[in-house]
């Protein structure tokens, strides 16, 4: 399997600093404020929102196509909870929004692979310290 990769560079202090984080054709600006406000700029929690969204999207995916209900769609945002406590900042909570279309697929049928995608991806298993993962799936 290949090996990805990303850079990032950071010049300053926290507050006052800026950076950039760059893999394949995406290239983004972040500071403080992108991470711990609200302002211009990517962070590194939405990149992990990011590559959770797409890795469950696939998993599920997968999931459903071995099981004979091949997907039209499956769309998932993920939310990445970023709190502050005692040793500094911690993502707390993870939620992964998702809704699929795949004709012909029971509800209950769908909750448990969309169940087992969300433990089995392996952004979700990189992610084992994360206290909270909230699955929130829709069929339509």
């Amino acid at each position: 399997m290949p090996v990805r990769k990303a850079q990032a560079v950071w010049n300053g202090n926290l507050r006052e600093g800026k950076g950039s984080i760059a893999f394949g054709p995406f290239e983004g600006a972040y500071t403080f404020v992108s991470r711990f406000e609200e302002g211009e700029g990517t962070n590194p929690e939405e990149l992990l929102a990011a590559a959770h969204a797409g890795c469950f999207s696939m998993a599920l995916a997968h999931r459903l196509d071995q099981a004979g209900h091949t997907p039209r769609r499956v769309q998932t945002e993920a939310r990445v909870h970023l709190e502050m406590t005692g040793d500094g900042p911690r993502v707390s909570k993870v939620e992964l929004h998702t809704e699929v279309e795949a004709p012909g697929l029971d509800e209950q049928t769908f909750l448990e692979h969309a169940e087992a995608a969300k433990e089995g991806c392996p952004i979700s298993k990189a992610l084992a310290s994360v206290p909270v993962i909230e699955l929130h799936a829709r069929l339509v």
